[in-house]
């Protein structure tokens, strides 16, 4: 990947506050947890060049996807989701009990799904390869 392209993932910064040790925060929508910080905003562009760098190695040796600059964009990020009133009810208590809105919730849990779903692929694939080897 050039650095031409990488200069091209769209970012989000915002100030830190005293708590979180002030400075600036970037961050890369296309490439969920790609953060970096800096002192000042130019410092925090920088880190963030490096972190795409990382980001992108990481997803090649995961065999993971890598988006295509402003493909995020593209998307409207709205679903709509006909559940069973039996399953709705569960989330919607799941969430009381978390402490979250059921949007919050849903969404961790499809976050956290799809995060274990290169690790189930894998050991499915591992799975289908063993057994035509031993035929």
């Amino acid at each position: 990947m050039s650095n031409a392209k990488i200069s091209e993932y769209p970012f989000i910064i915002r100030h830190l506050s005293n708590e979180e040790g002030d400075g600036y925060l970037i961050e890369f929508p296309d490439l969920p947890g790609c953060m970096s910080d800096g002192e000042t905003i130019d410092e925090a562009i920088e880190n963030g060049q490096d972190a795409i760098k990382a980001w992108i190695e990481a997803a090649k040796e995961t065999n993971r996807v890598i988006p295509i600059p402003g493909e995020l964009e593209s998307q409207s990020g709205k679903w709509v989701q006909r559940v069973p009133k039996s399953i709705h009810l569960r989330l919607v208590n799941r969430a009381r009990e978390e402490g979250v809105s059921l949007n919050t919730l849903v969404i961790a849990m499809l976050s956290e799904s799809l995060a274990g779903d290169g690790k189930r692929r894998s050991h499915h694939q591992n799975k289908l390869q063993t057994k035509v080897r031993t035929r």
